[in-house]
């Protein structure tokens, strides 16, 4: 897995008592890293103590005046510039995580800021030093400038680091750090505010005489000449924050009654996410692509295109699997839109890593610049893949006046590459997010930390610019298929409702793009989860579709393969019944080893019938309408069953042979089939009363030998449903919370009338907002929520009497 100091950060943080140094051979050090370092900690308080956000990690002060140091060996020039001493990363999670990887490959120290509730997150425990900058929503801590800028004072970081999202794109951020003495890892302010705001971008665009999608892009915004626009353009129209990105304040709108609520709700997204409400308005294109370039720029005046990306499959406006090259691309198109993003890149004087994104009209087969994100993409890892480069260290070699390290010419394009983001979300209930711990995890073993390597093409001062873009990608040379995982949470790790629930990216290499599909074919049967939901079983769907394997990808493929993607539940079968009691009975009654010889260890409990174990045990699917299902065993020998499930076509099985070979595996031979599944035990919420909803029962999540996971769940005894009383029950006009959730909006009072489908509550829930609409025409009788407050799952929000 990922090298990782979180055991030798955790157990020193649990023995120290006092403020002290830790000697240097005590701390466990990162393979990739050539330096070893020490940390001083504080005393237990401080983990706890995050809530008066303290440095978890102290640090001696540093003098405000910050110096390049340590030189390195000169591979680029007979002037490179050394790297910096010290940076800090201004993010959380995998991005983070991603980032101290390859400071630490390059002997840089990295400074980790975290909320209170972040405070044992892996980025935290990954970093040098770390230091709490205030609560858990990011406008008190991960969007407050003046708190990551007195870190940098404190800790005596020389740089910052945005990553994506947060303060990435925040041209203010950037000249205050500038102020300070202090490097911004990015682009200047002026091009962040010409390409991060997505209508001067556009603006820019049409001057250079690139095709922008038709649609309002002023500084007007009010609501009703929004309307009246949106009503030039023609429905359906796309509304989107100017500001950010990754689907955050964007609604597409079908109709006019639609417009002013789709324009509030993206305006109040938009402004927590990124801290500004306004919004353009553009003509939906109902059949498009979503095609980026990746683009990097150096302070000496050269950009080169590190080829494109295929992100066309999203969920609520937002990415879920990306790869590169993009399919089916020809030679003059890929250097038509190389040549394009580049000449956007110079336009503004651009420096670092950013992304040129188009939307390409699979109808009129015509590409339109959509925007330029002013960061590193989430999915740069596929670039990497096909590059064998390492985008954050030429960041870095950047942000220190370096020049680029290769020319266009020089940049290779081989094989295949994609990236599927593990988010912690239910696909079958329109990809809400879910929060909670992460209870188990298991992944796929990763055979790379940073991308496998790929030579250099020779520099070339004949090849023309047009030439050096014009490529096929090189599918000849032979590619081991490869896996990263970027992941910022361990087992045991909680994901909360207030920030984006992406667990983890799988990374995967190959030689063309059917080798890499089998590849993430293969890893996504290796990744199980449990304590959240995840979208693993939908990726894995995807991953093979007859129409994504041959690359016939487009933004609404969810929906037009919706059927495919999402086929009917089938009821479990009687081998599986019969897999998961075996699972429960060896877990209450496990088979004792023959090694111990005194009776006490040998002898199970005593029975007056007899020691014969029989037992009968209800089993039914994850589904409160389902019924359980009896399935009787009886012990024959030590490890061997006969089984009988009394279902609709009842079945049985003798001689069916058994064993836990860990606490969470079970190996069983069955109708002459030996096999070894994953079943993991999730027990209900103290809190939750027993009932007839199965998040009040035991579940169990059984995983097959391909991957596929099954959740069943354990009904409670007769007379626990009766102490229920049906707490959990509710009338058909209840709404209740869908997820862990803060309310935005309550909008209906006791007494309102309220029609089918009328809005009710607003949710927010990891920056998503969510609408809560009537199931019933009636009148409001119960509001149990109120604006700004925070609200369990399955809490019920509010009660509509339905009209008799």
């Amino acid at each position: 897995m990922i090298p990782t100091n979180r055991a030798a950060a955790s157990s020193l943080l649990r023995s120290s008592t006092h403020v002290h140094s830790i000697p240097r051979p005590l701390l466990a050090t990162d393979v990739s890293s050539s330096t070893k370092y020490a940390r001083t900690f504080q005393t237990k308080a401080s983990v706890t103590g995050a809530m008066v956000c303290q440095p978890r990690m102290l640090v001696q002060p540093v003098v405000s005046r910050r110096r390049f140091a340590t030189a390195v060996q000169n591979t680029l020039s007979s002037e490179r510039k050394p790297h910096f001493d010290k940076i800090l990363i201004a993010n959380r999670g995998e991005i983070a995580c991603r980032v101290i990887r390859t400071a630490k490959k390059l002997g840089i120290k990295t400074v980790a800021v975290y909320s209170e509730v972040d405070a044992n997150s892996l980025h935290v425990l990954e970093a040098d030093e770390a230091y709490c900058i205030g609560p858990a929503p990011s406008a008190e801590s991960y969007l407050r400038m003046d708190k990551i800028i007195d870190v940098c004072h404190r800790s005596g970081a020389q740089a910052v680091h945005p990553g994506y999202g947060f303060l990435s794109e925040n041209a203010k951020f950037a000249e205050r750090l500038a102020e300070e003495g202090i490097v911004f890892i990015g682009p200047p302010s002026s091009a962040i505010v010409s390409m991060g705001s997505k209508s001067e971008s556009k603006n820019i665009m049409s001057a250079a005489g690139v095709p922008c999608v038709p649609g309002y892009h002023g500084v007007n915004q009010d609501a009703d000449l929004l309307f009246a626009e949106a009503e030039k353009i023609g429905y359906p129209v796309l509304i989107k924050a100017i500001h950010g990105g990754g689907g955050k304040g964007m609604r597409v709108v079908s109709s006019a009654s639609q417009f002013k609520d789709s324009l509030a709700s993206a305006q109040r997204e938009s402004l927590k996410s990124f801290g500004d409400a306004d919004v353009l308005v553009e003509k939906y294109i109902e059949r498009p692509r979503h095609i980026e370039v990746q683009v990097f720029a150096d302070t000496l005046g050269n950009a080169v295109s590190l080829w494109e990306r295929d992100c066309s499959v999203q969920r609520r406006n937002q990415k879920i699997i990306e790869e590169a090259p993009a399919p089916g691309l020809s030679p003059d198109l890929r250097a038509d839109l190389s040549a394009k993003a580049v000449a956007a890149a110079k336009a503004v004087n651009y420096v670092g890593a950013g992304t040129v994104e188009f939307i390409f009209d699979n109808d009129t087969e015509k590409f339109y610049f959509m925007e330029m994100n002013t960061r590193l993409q989430v999915e740069h890892p596929v670039t990497e893949m096909i590059t064998g480069l390492d985008l954050v260290e030429w960041q870095l070699e950047v942000a220190v006046g370096n020049p680029l390290p290769l020319s266009q010419a020089q940049i290779p394009l081989v094989g295949h590459a994609f990236e599927a983001r593990i988010y912690a979300e239910n696909p079958r209930n329109d990809f809400l997010p879910d929060s909670g711990p992460l209870l188990y995890l298991d992944t796929p073993k990763p055979t790379h930390i940073f991308a496998p390597p790929i030579p250099s093409l020779p520099h070339n001062d004949l090849c023309s610019e047009l030439d050096s873009v014009k490529r096929s990608p090189d599918t000849s040379t032979h590619v081991a298929p490869s896996m990263r995982l970027e992941q910022g949470f361990t087992q045991g790790a909680q994901i909360g409702v207030f920030y984006d629930p992406m667990i983890a990216k799988l990374v995967v290499h190959g030689r063309d793009r059917s080798s890499a599909l089998r590849a993430l074919r293969r890893a996504l049967e290796e990744y199980k989860v449990v304590g959240v939901s995840t979208n693993v079983e939908f990726l894995r769907m995807l991953a093979g579709n007859g129409a994504f394997i041959n690359g016939e990808v487009e933004t609404g493929f969810i929906k037009k393969h919706y059927e495919d993607l999402f086929p009917a539940v089938e009821s479990p079968s009687p081998e599986l019944l019969a897999q998961a009691a075996l699972f429960i009975a060896l877990r209450e009654h496990p088979i004792q080893s023959t090694g111990l010889s005194t009776p006490w260890a040998t002898l199970t409990s005593r029975r007056f019938g007899g020691d014969v174990y029989e037992r009968t045990i209800s089993i039914q699917p994850d589904d409160a309408s389902a019924d359980p299902t009896r399935v009787s065993l009886k012990s024959t020998s030590p490890g061997h069953f006969d089984i009988a499930v009394h279902s609709a076509t009842p079945k049985t099985f003798t001689g069916v042979s058994a064993r836990l070979v860990s606490p969470t595996r079970l190996s069983t031979t069955l109708n002459g089939s030996s096999t070894e599944m994953t079943i993991v035990s999730q027990r209900p919420p103290p809190s939750h009363p027993a009932s007839r909803a199965t998040n009040t029962m035991e579940r169990l999540h059984v995983f097959s030998a391909s991957g596929t996971k099954t959740t069943l769940a354990i009904p409670p005894p007769a007379y626990l449903l009766s102490l229920g009383q049906g707490v959990l029950t509710s009338s058909k006009g209840a709404l209740r919370a869908p997820m862990p959730s803060l309310v935005v909006e309550v909008k209906v009072s006791i007494g309102d009338r309220v029609e089918k489908g009328q809005p009710v509550v607003v949710l927010e829930s990891m920056k998503t907002e969510t609408v809560l609409r009537a199931e019933v025409a009636g009148v409001v009788d119960a509001v149990a929520c109120a604006k700004g407050e925070m609200v369990e799952e399955g809490r019920e929000l509010v009660n509509i009497k339905e009209d008799e």
